[in-house]
């Protein structure tokens, strides 16, 4: 099967389509080998390891992400964050109030707040009672001026995977793009959809370092592409948008993928012991399945048993004013120690 006609020109910005990029003085002159003198670039001239404007586009440490990913460097962009990804996508396709975008709630709030930034409205079609994509209700609130659906698998609150099929379906008779937001990914028993990347020009994956890599402090987006939409989103990204700390730690952390994948092992086996230990708490009514690095829980009350926590030191996202969320906790796999107190706390609320 193919995807829906899809052409790249009918959905940019007019604006997009004739704007010329910056062009900064690391894309003009790449070379960086040899005994050059560098004086193009209005740096400080004394060597400290950071005088230097970084790689604008991140070649050695994109090289290592299409090693491990086994996704081309011509189709990886990279950004201050996932949210810097999502806005550029924002900024390329959606035009200011005239534009819409589908979110599915309930689901990361950043969709929400971009699509307001940008002037753009945010239809949100509630998600089904299970937590899957309610896809004919989807499709009803398609028009001509629909150009994003994002869908974020697993889901931040709810912790679960969309169904292949569905997802399958909305790729491939969308009229827009489709954003898979994957940050959790790595937690997942799921395949992500790079596997399937090659076969949509419609589609548009991120993934972030900040979860299963433990750099949230480095803030490091990922996103996969076809060609054709990396090159949009390179022509109006910032120049120097990853510095050069992001861009060494990200490398460092990258060739030793032996320890992310010991410390996503733990996390597992952590999120498996607490969701077994939340059914001993009484107050605790439903654990919901997990493909995350998080339970989501509905308890009797969330706001009572939200302010208990804080008041032993922990603290939890309390999630009940969100769509079919009434009276649900989000708990994030913690440390083993912190499970053991979080477990112990529970167990003595009254």
């Amino acid at each position: 099967m193919k995807v829906k006609e899809f052409n790249i020109a009918s959905l940019l910005r007019d604006n997009i389509k004739s704007m010329k990029p910056y062009s900064s003085a690391r894309d003009e002159f790449k070379e960086t080998t040899g005994d050059m003198v560098f004086i193009d670039a209005n740096e400080n001239p004394f060597e400290n390891g950071l005088n230097r404007y970084p790689d604008p586009q991140q070649r050695e440490l994109k090289q290592r992400l299409s090693e491990i990913k086994n996704i081309p460097v011509s189709q990886i962009l990279l950004g201050n964050g996932s949210d810097e990804v999502l806005d550029l996508i924002f900024r390329a396709f959606c035009e200011p109030n005239q534009d819409e975008i589908i979110t599915l709630p309930p689901t990361y709030g950043m969709y929400g707040v971009l699509a307001n930034l940008n002037a753009v409205k945010n239809v949100e079609v509630e998600l089904e009672a299970n937590f899957q994509p309610n896809v004919k209700a989807i499709f009803n609130a398609v028009n001509s001026q629909t150009k994003l659906l994002f869908l974020c698998s697993p889901n931040n609150p709810t912790a679960n995977s969309f169904e292949a099929g569905l997802m399958e379906q909305l790729i491939m008779n969308f009229p827009g793009i489709v954003v898979i937001d994957e940050a959790y990914i790595d937690f997942s028993n799921e395949e992500s959809w790079l596997s399937r990347l090659q076969e949509f020009p419609n589609l548009i994956i991120t993934q972030t370092l900040s979860k299963a890599y433990g750099l949230a402090g480095i803030r490091l987006g990922i996103c996969y592409a076809s060609e054709a939409i990396i090159a949009v989103l390179n022509k109006i990204k910032p120049p120097y948008n990853i510095n050069q700390l992001t861009q060494s730690q990200a490398i460092a952390r990258l060739n030793r993928m032996d320890k992310v994948e010991q410390e996503v092992a733990e996390i597992l086996n952590e999120r498996e012991r607490l969701q077994s230990e939340l059914q001993k708490v009484n107050f605790v009514n439903t654990i919901y399945d997990s493909d995350a690095n998080f339970i989501l829980v509905k308890v009797d009350d969330a706001n009572k048993r939200y302010g208990q926590l804080i008041n032993f030191g922990i603290v939890v996202r309390n999630r009940t004013t969100q769509p079919l969320c009434h009276n649900c906790l989000r708990l994030t796999i913690g440390t083993k120690e912190e499970n053991d107190k979080l477990i112990e706390i529970l167990n003595i609320l009254k």
